[in-house]
């Protein structure tokens, strides 16, 4: 890299710090964020659990609420259960197998009282509800009655939420909304989903 060069780089690079500096001097505000993940691509329930490690990591406590996916295996279950983290699962599994309204149902109605509870527990630093926009969007639970704990839950807890077809309302209470768009997928190839990579 010549002289000339080298110099341009350096005051691109300062005046970029400058830039990220003013930012992270106005950003004082101190609370808990609520992030939406969703989209029709691999990996929300992945980058939720991310985060529910992440916060773990650190000496903090979280609590996960799985909808949907109750009847399989779960590696990341499997894992932070052994690191006390508490899990309230959806037993029914995938809606599209039981095909039975009434009793998703009433599961969905059963599970959502303990993300309740946990939603109301200002102990808890982070509250993952994996898959939690199918239940609103096939009326299992109350949009109203989520928006309301999600507003009054503990001025420092930090909750995510997962799944496709995140409602308007969620993605506009959220501070963080993050879409992930499917690209590619090896299902669609054929390829069996995998343990220690799927689930």
């Amino acid at each position: 890299m010549t002289i000339d060069k080298e110099q341009k780089h350096v005051e691109r690079q300062q005046k970029l710090k400058e830039k990220v500096d003013e930012r992270i001097a106005a950003a004082q505000t101190e609370q808990g964020v609520f992030q939406v993940i969703t989209g029709n691509g691999k990996g929300k329930s992945t980058s939720g659990f991310g985060t529910v490690a992440r916060c773990v990591g650190h000496g903090q406590k979280a609590a996960v609420v799985q909808f949907i996916k109750g009847g399989w295996e779960c590696g990341e279950r499997n894992l932070l259960e052994q690191v006390g983290v508490p899990f309230s699962v959806m037993k029914t599994g995938f809606t599209w197998e039981t095909q039975n309204r009434e009793a998703d149902t009433k599961a969905a109605q059963e599970t959502w009282q303990a993300a309740k509870q946990y939603l109301a527990d200002e102990s808890i630093n982070l509250v993952l509800l994996d898959e939690l926009t199918y239940m609103v969007t096939y009326d299992y639970i109350d949009l109203q009655e989520v928006l309301d704990a999600l507003k009054n839950r503990p001025q420092m807890q930090s909750v995510i939420v997962t799944g496709r077809a995140a409602h308007r309302e969620l993605t506009e209470l959220a501070d963080t909304v993050s879409e992930v768009r499917n690209v590619k997928h090896a299902f669609e190839a054929g390829v069996k989903a995998q343990k220690g990579f799927d689930f």
